[in-house]
């Protein structure tokens, strides 16, 4: 099992609505709207690297109001 967390920068007014759909995402455990230099924290896991990476983080950035992402996979 793969864990890894992706910060989502959302467009102006899109984090609440973004929220729940990002939310029902296959592989997503946890996600929050934080205050800092992204808008949402998103803790995902898939069964490999690959999985999470195509899986979670294309169908993510896919969202219409997601302006851009930045994924840290888990090393432990």
């Amino acid at each position: 099992m793969v864990r890894a967390f992706i910060m989502v920068k959302t467009a102006a007014g899109k984090s609440e609505e973004l929220l729940a759909s990002i939310r029902d995402l296959d592989g997503v455990e946890e996600a929050h709207i934080v205050a800092g230099q992204y808008d949402i924290i998103v803790e995902a896991t898939g069964e490999e690297v690959y999985d999470l990476m195509h899986g979670v983080a294309t169908k993510l950035r896919d969202l219409g109001g997601v302006a851009d992402t930045k994924t840290y996979i888990c090393l432990d």
